[in-house]
């Protein structure tokens, strides 16, 4: 059975979809649908990258340090803030002049998982974050991130002492269950987002579900009484869509500071 396609989906398949299908059979991927082997969370994420492009676009001729508008003041705040959760204050408190250097690649990241989280707010529109591939991604990029960090803040030996512990003669001990530990951070990043985000969008369409089917079966006998039910269906899930921008702003925080640990973790002088 042909699955529903999103029309954004849909038309990157139209134009793209052959050539991409040829392209990863030339290395070795087989795709099941040829025609169409963009999937939805791919089309989505694309979605949150022109987005995001487009708010830059819309942002930077509206710079002024006279008379910042309201999306510049919201844009400042995400990087820096009075309360020190800015994305740059994470990262300084927890790096020094180290994280100062990471807030290019660790604030796109952040602001990628926030817009994506954000996306499905948006009718006809799904976070790219509900599933799995696109948490992992970002949390493989983090990964690779912090320790390429430590390795260029101490050296390959004198990264490596950070995994052997204080004390020499149990550090055979100590090493594998560090790496195991650092290596650990890899899916913790992944499943606490995807869950979260998953879950979120579940339990909104639950409750969406729950309070539609009901009105539609009364609708079909007493019309009148359909639509004095209908108001339930149209206001409760407000209240859904406010826990879920909730979760996607907490999540977006999450995945800025527990990088900030790590790399203040992987930079510093003693372990």
């Amino acid at each position: 059975m042909k699955l529903h396609q999103h029309w954004f989906a849909a038309f990157l398949n139209h134009w793209f979809g052959p050539t991409i299908s040829h392209l990863l059979l030339l290395i070795g991927i087989h795709v099941q649908d040829p025609a169409n082997p963009i999937r939805m969370h791919v089309a989505m994420s694309i979605v949150v990258f022109l987005l995001g492009i487009i708010l830059v676009l819309l942002l930077r001729p509206r710079i002024s340090v006279d008379k910042p508008g309201a999306a510049q003041q919201i844009a400042e705040m995400l990087l820096t803030n009075p309360m020190g959760f800015g994305i740059r204050d994470l990262l300084v408190e927890s790096a020094g002049h180290v994280g100062e250097a990471c807030v290019p690649l660790v604030g796109s990241v952040a602001i990628f998982i926030l817009l994506s989280n954000l996306l499905s707010v948006i009718p006809a529109f799904e976070s790219p974050t509900g599933e799995k591939s696109v948490p992992l991604g970002c949390a493989i990029i983090i990964f690779l991130y912090y320790n390429y960090q430590g390795l260029k803040h101490s050296g390959p030996i004198g990264y490596a002492k950070h995994f052997a512990g204080p004390i020499w003669w149990i550090s055979p001990l100590i090493f594998p269950v560090e790496i195991i530990s650092n290596s650990a951070r890899l899916l913790s990043l992944t499943v606490r987002l995807w869950a979260n985000i998953f879950a979120s969008e579940l339990l909104y369409l639950t409750f969406v579900a729950l309070l539609t089917v009901p009105v539609i079966h009364v609708s079909a006998t007493n019309p009148a009484l359909g639509w004095a039910l209908g108001i339930f269906p149209a206001t409760i899930p407000v209240i859904f869509v406010a826990l879920h921008i909730f979760v996607a702003v907490v999540q977006a925080f999450v995945f800025t500071i527990l990088p900030a640990i790590y790399i203040g973790l992987a930079t510093s002088e003693e372990h």
